[in-house]
C-alpha cells in the first residue's frame, strides 16, 4: 500500500519518540492498524489521519498523554482529527 509523503513523515517521526526496546513492536502494530483503516474506506493511500488514527488505537490509554506532547513538539495536530487535548 502507499504511503501520503506527510504520512510516511508523521509516522516516522512519532516512531523516533518511542523507547528504543518498544519501537519494532509499535512500528509493526501501528503500520498495520494505518494499512487497516485507509482499507476500511476503500482507499489505496494511508493519510496522516490513518497514521494518528493508529497510533491513538494502538497506544494503550496511560500514554496517549505523552504521545501527545510528543505529537505537539512535532507539529502534528492530532486535535484536528477530533482527538482532545
Amino acid at each position: 500500500m502507499n504511503w501520503d509523503n506527510t504520512a510516511k513523515d508523521h509516522y516516522e517521526a512519532i516512531l523516533a519518540k518511542i523507547p528504543v526496546f518498544l519501537r519494532s513492536i509499535a512500528a509493526t502494530k501501528v503500520s498495520q492498524r494505518a494499512e487497516t483503516n485507509a482499507r476500511s474506506e476503500n482507499r489505496l493511500e494511508v493519510s496522516p489521519k490513518d497514521v494518528v488514527d493508529a497510533f491513538f488505537i494502538e497506544t494503550p490509554f496511560g500514554f496517549h498523554g505523552p504521545m501527545k506532547m510528543d505529537m505537539e513538539a512535532l507539529g502534528i495536530d492530532y486535535q484536528k482529527y477530533g482527538y482532545s487535548k
